[in-house]
């Protein structure tokens, strides 16, 4: 229903919603913090380790610091926390696509992604990892990804080249092959549903057309200011359309892959990155769930 209407409701009427919803938000958290009512980073690593995020974890992390309520110190604080509790054997991940749109639209006026300089444009939490000095970012123009850890390199040195970003050699794949976690803090799988198209690719022959006809020449600039070319495919906005991704939520509890937590004022999601996979996929083979049907074939 939510995506009928916003494929229903003229853009500028979209963009004011906007507008006024964050003008909200800003509000309250200004109303917050001259209340007292502040979140440390203290307050944020015993939360997290509430949840039960573990010295040596491999944790992604999908955010929204504005859901979190009023952080002392903003996306440091959150940032610090999550190190602190993985510590230095654990592996701290976050998404930092440069596109905030349809991939076509984003792809089609790309002229260039420079891994070093182009920000993230999915929240501030992600924009302040990624220019963190020890944060490797992966080198796939569409969707990349930055770590911290002793495995990062693990994580992200394949990622550039590949067809789709959610191969085996992505990330989103490594984060269950590792055994990792995914934290959807603020978030759901509506607006940061990545992991869920890694199905697409670990079946063959997916039955839906996800990926727009044309494949797409884009020029990347490395770190070291080197460039080269690779081909990507990007999604097809029309199926895109399409998704129900949260309606697969009760399926991932039930299975026993997801828990609702809570951090700070944010509703949070805490998934199980390898359960999450097989469970995609058994489902997937037996009753033709995907996060276009999360009932099964209609």
């Amino acid at each position: 229903m939510r995506n009928l209407i916003r494929k229903l409701t003229p853009q500028f009427l979209l963009d004011w919603y906007r507008s006024s919803k964050k003008k909200a938000v800003n509000a309250q958290l200004e109303i917050d913090k001259s209340n007292g009512v502040v979140l440390t980073k203290h307050d944020l690593i015993q939360q997290f380790k509430s949840i039960g995020i573990e010295q040596g974890d491999s944790v992604l992390v999908h955010s929204s610091l504005s859901k979190i309520g009023y952080v002392e110190n903003g996306p440091k604080d959150v940032v610090e926390a999550l190190l602190e509790v993985v510590g230095e054997k654990g592996n701290l991940l976050m998404p930092n696509s440069p596109n905030a749109e349809f991939q076509l639209n984003y792809i089609q006026h790309l002229s260039c992604f420079d891994v070093k300089n182009s920000p993230s444009k999915l929240g501030s939490i992600s924009e302040y990892f990624r220019k963190l000095p020890n944060a490797v970012r992966s080198a796939h123009p569409t969707e990349p990804v930055s770590c911290i850890g002793p495995d990062a390199a693990y994580f992200t040195k394949d990622h550039f080249g590949e067809l789709t970003p959610y191969t085996s050699k992505s990330p989103f794949y490594r984060i269950s092959e590792k055994g990792g976690k995914i934290i959807y803090l603020g978030v759901t799988f509506d607006n940061a549903g990545t992991n869920l198209h890694t199905l697409e690719d670990a079946v063959s022959d997916f039955k839906y057309p996800v990926y727009y006809p044309d494949i797409f020449d884009v020029k990347v600039r490395f770190e070291n200011g080197e460039e080269a070319f690779m081909k990507t495919k990007v999604h097809n906005p029309e199926q895109s359309k399409k998704r129900k991704c949260d309606g697969l939520i009760p399926l991932f509890e039930q299975k026993g892959v997801l828990k609702k937590v809570q951090i700070g004022k944010a509703n949070t999601l805490l998934v199980d990155a390898k359960g999450l996979l097989e469970t995609m996929i058994e489902e997937y083979t037996k009753r033709g769930v995907t996060m276009y049907t999360p009932n099964g074939s209609e």
